[in-house]
């Protein structure tokens, strides 16, 4: 079911920027009231707003249930450990702290004056 909602995910999330990619900004009439030509479109210069702007909308609701849909699948995924849990363990030790030295017994201690 998850490989189902991630190809549909795909299929979805390449729709849309197909869409949007396809739709003219609002900045687009402008070249078109001065003679440039380029207001023309597949759709005819009214139709193609109301179609892509439609399509638009469900492809992108359509792209927000399958994320929901994906954050739902991930959540319930039964995780075995944390990050560190997956890092192979050490097979040398560490080496073992070296024991102070001893103290000479002929030696002032701290705050004694020598003799």
């Amino acid at each position: 079911m998850e490989t189902l909602v991630w190809i549909v995910h795909l299929l979805v999330s390449v729709t849309l920027v197909g869409l949007v990619l396809l739709q003219h900004g609002k900045g687009a009439d402008m070249g078109a009231a001065f003679g440039s030509g380029a207001s023309g479109s597949l759709f005819g210069a009214s139709g193609s707003a109301n179609f892509l702007s439609r399509a638009t909308a469900i492809a992108a609701t359509m792209f927000f249930l399958t994320s929901m849909g994906l954050t739902y699948f991930s959540l319930n995924r039964a995780a075995p450990g944390g990050v560190l849990d997956k890092i192979p363990a050490a097979t040398q030790q560490a080496p073992a702290p070296q024991a102070a030295p001893a103290q000479d017994s002929t030696a002032p201690k701290s705050g004694e004056i020598p003799k």
